[in-house]
């Protein structure tokens, strides 16, 4: 692009007048417009290019674990900023969490807005039926967010809620963020041997255990992509206008999200909400950690395959790099000031790293997982469990064990002792293969 095409959407968003940003018109722009309007932003001129996820391409993604590090240490949970060692959990809490949230918060996730807009939630039908053999009650939610501040603006949160029709009171519930049907019905179509299931589901695993299960969309929120970003939630709360550099990204919003519906199933007598847990693969296993780490009333999540900008260390090279994620396809989901780090600053200026994240959630139980190298690589199963073992030391601290070791363990093998639980599985990109683990290990914490 063009220093003139460049300046083109600056000088509009340079004219828009006071009057105009109060009466909410949304401006429309591609992915690669916004992505570069960011880079003017903060005078960038090019980023490092990504890696391809083809073994053969030239630039093809590392999956050498001799290449792969750390070569640079990542920043330590319970070191503060000045050096000085966090001993007690009042300095965790008091100080030290603090600044890892201001550093997340600032330049790789964003900021929540000041002042989110209410949520008024409606039971859209309830409906008795059966699951396997297990009657249940499921109710259709919307919950719509006041879009009075930009009415071109509608954000509905689409979410259902399955609890067991005989349950003598409220249960713990699971909710999973969720990808949408017709999503999920091409995945089935292309690759059926992902989308085959042996077995009971996840659901009716957790229906064995009396719990309720939810389904929430993240993508009623928020678009996955960055033409949308000034649609959905974050272009409610900025009447259709552009983001500013800390602003929040998409993981931020989907968690958001996820929290309005706890919000929900605080008010509805079928749901034990002190014992709702969280459960997302993929990118909505990144989202999922965020909203873990950023709302304490979530009590227990199972993370699959997040990978880079979730439970993968940035600073082990492996599988996908940074640069992937500060690219047009993905750079949504995270603040503009992610940039930076794959231009002109690097993996290793990072203030923050996945250790750090994944400490945010401590003391509340979390289970981590991802598949094998071959077919899952690009998740870094590695990178994930060297990011979970450091942040044991913040559990330690508040009185719960963590993983129990640093030594990464064998394929198929369940460390599941602590708060910290981890496994991989010897299949591709699908969190099937742990959920028998994770409800199994969550049943310990879950009445």
């Amino acid at each position: 692009m063009s220093l003139s095409q460049l300046a083109a959407p600056l000088v509009l968003f340079a004219f828009l007048t006071p009057a105009a940003l109060a009466q909410c018109s949304p401006v429309h722009l591609t992915a690669e417009q916004d992505h570069q309007r960011m880079m003017g932003l903060l005078h960038i001129e090019s980023l490092r290019p990504g890696a391809s996820g083809n073994p053969s391409a030239p630039n093809a993604a590392n999956y050498d674990e001799a290449k792969a590090g750390p070569f640079y240490p990542p920043p330590l949970p319970l070191v503060m900023n000045n050096g000085r060692l966090v001993t007690s959990a009042k300095d965790w809490w008091r100080k030290r969490r603090p600044q890892i949230v201001g550093a997340f918060d600032n330049d790789i996730l964003g900021r929540f807005p000041a002042n989110s807009p209410p949520v008024r939630w409606e039971v859209v039908s309830t409906t008795l039926e059966r699951n396997g053999n297990i009657p249940v009650i499921t109710k259709k939610l919307d919950g719509h967010v006041d879009n009075s501040a930009c009415p071109a603006i509608k954000v509905d949160i689409q979410v259902t809620l399955s609890t067991p029709a005989d349950a003598k009171g409220p249960v713990p519930a699971i909710m999973e963020l969720d990808f949408p049907p017709e999503l999920m019905a091409m995945i089935a179509k292309r690759f059926p041997n992902l989308a085959r299931q042996n077995g009971p589901t996840w659901q009716q695993q957790v229906l064995a255990k009396g719990w309720g299960y939810a389904s929430y969309l993240p993508t009623s929120v928020q678009p996955d992509n960055g033409a949308g970003l000034t649609e959905g939630i974050i272009g409610l709360v900025n009447r259709g206008q552009p983001r500013s550099p800390d602003d929040w990204g998409a993981l931020k919003a989907w968690a958001w999200g996820a929290s309005r519906a706890l919000d929900y199933f605080e008010t509805d007598k079928a749901v034990n909400a002190k014992e709702v847990g969280l459960a997302g693969h993929s990118r909505y296993g990144k989202a999922a950690l965020v909203a873990m780490a950023y709302d304490p009333r979530f009590a227990i999540a199972y993370i699959s395959s997040s990978g880079e900008a979730g439970a993968k260390l940035y600073r082990h090279m492996f599988g996908e790099p940074i640069e992937n994620v500060a690219g047009t396809s993905e750079y949504h989901w995270m603040a503009g000031n992610f940039l930076k780090y794959a231009g002109p600053l690097q993996v290793k200026d990072l203030p923050v790293d996945a250790n750090e994240l994944i400490a945010l959630s401590a003391p509340r139980p979390l289970f981590i997982g991802a598949g094998s190298t071959a077919g899952d690589g690009w998740a870094d199963a590695k990178g994930s469990f060297l990011a979970e073992a450091e942040a044991g030391s913040v559990y330690e601290l508040l009185g719960v064990p963590g993983l129990g070791t640093s030594k990464f363990p064998p394929m198929g093998t369940a460390l599941a002792t602590g708060a910290l639980a981890f496994r991989q599985h010897s299949d591709g990109h699908t969190p099937a293969p742990n959920w028998p683990y994770f409800v199994q290990w969550a049943a310990r914490w879950l009445r």
